[in-house]
């Protein structure tokens, strides 16, 4: 397991490209703004760029609030270090239902990877990487193969992986409930429903110190690696679960650093 302490924090800056800016920053692109049916989505490329590996992000928002713009550092960090970046929109609770979320998600990316090598993508070289809510999109897209050629998951920081297991241990709070309120559809839409005799992606797991992210990211770390799955589980207990999302892409940032390892690792 890696965690915040033990990573050496240093790599990051080996890991920099000489393109960063002067204050080590790499200068944040202005994305395209494409429709993709249901909602819209933002591509950033760097000019010139040509078959480099993507990143599709989901943002958070407890399933009602959010939108694709709330991406922070990471569009010129992961352009910088030779990558696409994809944020995109996705219809909010109550207009549209979690189920309709995880279709708008599939939707999007289906017409990123139909899409995206006019923008210099590779459509063979994504990965998935959701916060929160949106970690928990991508996380229940990409397990029942809603995500086709997917090469890896990046989860940071969510509960909601066994909403059953959630309930019992007492963990249906009030954004959980609401976004959850049909005990009947709670298997259809946890992650874990689809982990057993399945074949995943490698996954990159983070979660904070926020209550029960530990446990629950351990357990479905766990049960991935039981299924044959590459885990890696990152420590993030000194980050809230907002500065978990926030700090990406930020100079000396550790979880930066690891995702960027896995990254490189997944799709080099």
């Amino acid at each position: 397991m890696i965690n915040r302490r033990s990573f050496i924090v240093g790599s990051l800056a080996g890991l920099l490209p000489a393109g960063a800016s002067a204050a080590g920053r790499p200068v944040q692109p202005e994305p395209q703004t494409r429709d993709y049916g249901p909602a819209k989505l933002d591509i950033y490329a760097a000019d010139g760029a040509n078959s480099l590996p993507v990143v599709f992000f989901v943002h958070g928002g407890a399933w009602r609030f959010g939108k694709r713009s709330q991406v922070g550092a990471k569009p010129g960090f992961l352009l910088a270090n030779g990558f696409v970046f994809v944020s995109i929109d996705y219809r909010m609770l109550p207009q549209a239902d979690v189920a309709t979320q995880a279709s708008d998600v599939e939707k999007a990316y289906a017409y990123v990877r139909a899409n995206i090598a006019r923008h210099g993508g590779d459509p063979n070289r994504i990965v998935g990487m959701g916060h929160s809510a949106g970690c928990h999109l991508v996380a229940l897209t990409g397990m029942r193969g809603g995500l086709p050629g997917v090469a890896g998951l990046l989860l940071d920081d969510t509960r909601a992986y066994d909403l059953a297991a959630l309930s019992r241990d007492g963990g249906m709070v009030r954004a959980y409930a609401r976004a959850f309120s049909d005990p009947a559809q709670w298997a259809a839409l946890s992650p874990a429903s689809y982990v057993d005799g399945r074949k995943h992606p490698p996954t990159f797991i983070a979660y904070s110190g926020a209550s029960g992210r530990g446990e629950e990211s351990q357990a479905f770390a766990k049960r991935l690696r039981a299924a044959g799955t590459k885990v890696t589980l990152f420590d993030g207990s000194a980050y809230t679960h907002m500065s978990i999302d926030r700090d990406f892409g930020q100079d000396g940032d550790a979880l930066t650093a690891a995702a960027l390892t896995f990254l490189k690792a997944t799709v080099a």
